[in-house]
């Protein structure tokens, strides 16, 4: 009988603790069901509450009668005004009750967010996050080994690193190739290396500079070091949650060494410093948020041969397996008209693939 009464109480008890675990806002709906949890970001169409016993149930706001809290809502409308207090539902309009006693009657059109004490907050600190902030990234590394008939190393690695804030965005990334045949005959088959820098500062919703810096080594091109330095404008194309597209277009400065290669040992060293024009774009795309798509191609012809040029092609897709770990593809490619190492060809490709560790700070 005890443990039967312990059971009876259970129900009881939880419903008594509701409030304290999910939070403190109350929605009475028009057929008289009330749901108390804790109030998510929501918009002038629905309220999201979390609940305890049911997770996170979406409400239309015609279907709530009344809302009750006893934490003060905030209301931000469309043109940028945050209104602080109590709100309840009047049919197309919502009316806040706001802490210094005044009544405001909004209509549920022009209500772009609606957020809690605490979601105010983490949004307000989201406008001007720290350095240390808004960090998001992912490694990968590839190993392969063949030995007996033949002896081959194969190893490769590729990193991205972004922080993204509504104001600014930067960007590094790299990917290198190391590849050696232990056989007679053979030696080092490849071993690029690719990396590079670029931030963005928006002007407008739109329109924004950049500013860019992209190194390239390839041993058996001959090639010491390519470092691009560009700058100029972009175009916010798409700028959605699933898709973002930009578009560049500026100048830069190239500096190119080159020298000795594994097949010319005796190559002399070539200097270029040369003045050129960028253009590029950028896509990301989430795929049902399991697969992310990044690509971007940069274009540098010569001003003062147009028909001289170089590009830059990145191409990468991470198919998550979880939250931090997950499956990754690939492809970069740099391309330049006039190697001046005898024998070496125009471009590179490198093709990884491997397993992919996420991070976010």
């Amino acid at each position: 009988m005890r443990h039967f009464s312990i059971l009876a109480l259970s129900p009881f008890v939880c419903m008594l603790a509701l409030p304290f675990l999910t939070g403190a806002e109350t929605a009475t709906l028009s057929n008289g069901d009330r749901i108390t949890g804790g109030l998510r970001d929501s918009d002038g169409k629905a309220i999201t509450l979390e609940t305890a016993y049911a997770g996170d149930v979406k409400i239309q706001w015609s279907a709530i009668k009344e809302l009750t809290t006893t934490k003060p809502i905030y209301v931000t409308t469309s043109d940028k005004k945050t209104i602080t207090g109590s709100v309840t539902p009047n049919g197309p309009n919502l009316t806040v009750h706001t802490t210094v006693g005044q009544t405001v009657e909004l209509a549920m059109a022009d209500v772009v967010a609606i957020r809690s004490e605490e979601g105010q907050a983490a949004y307000d600190k989201s406008l001007h996050p720290g350095w240390d902030q808004n960090w998001k990234g992912s490694a990968t590394v590839g190993l392969s080994l063949a030995r007996g008939n033949s002896d081959t190393t194969n190893f490769d690695t590729a990193f991205t690193l972004d922080r993204k804030t509504l104001s600014d965005h930067i960007g590094l990334y790299e990917s290198s190739l190391y590849s050696t045949n232990g056989l007679p005959g053979g030696g080092v088959t490849a071993n690029a290396i690719l990396g590079g820098v670029r931030y963005d500062r928006n002007i407008t919703e739109k329109l924004f500079w950049f500013a860019s810096a992209d190194f390239t080594h390839d041993e058996l091109q001959g090639l010491n070091i390519r470092a691009i330095y560009s700058g100029g404008l972009g175009w916010h194309v798409i700028n959605t949650p699933a898709t973002t597209f930009d578009l560049l277009g500026g100048f830069n400065y190239t500096h190119e060494s080159y020298g000795a290669t594994p097949t010319a040992p005796l190559e002399p060293t070539v200097t270029r410093n040369l003045a050129g024009i960028t253009a590029g774009e950028e896509l990301v795309h989430k795929f049902n948020g399991v697969t992310t798509l990044t690509e971007n191609f940069y274009f540098y012809p010569d001003l003062s041969d147009l028909s001289q040029y170089r590009f830059a092609l990145d191409a990468n897709a991470v198919t998550k397996i979880n939250k931090w770990f997950g499956w990754t593809v690939s492809v970069s490619d740099r391309y330049v008209t006039n190697p001046p190492i005898a024998n070496t060809k125009s471009n590179d490709v490198i093709l990884a693939t491997g397993l992919n560790i996420a991070f976010s700070h």
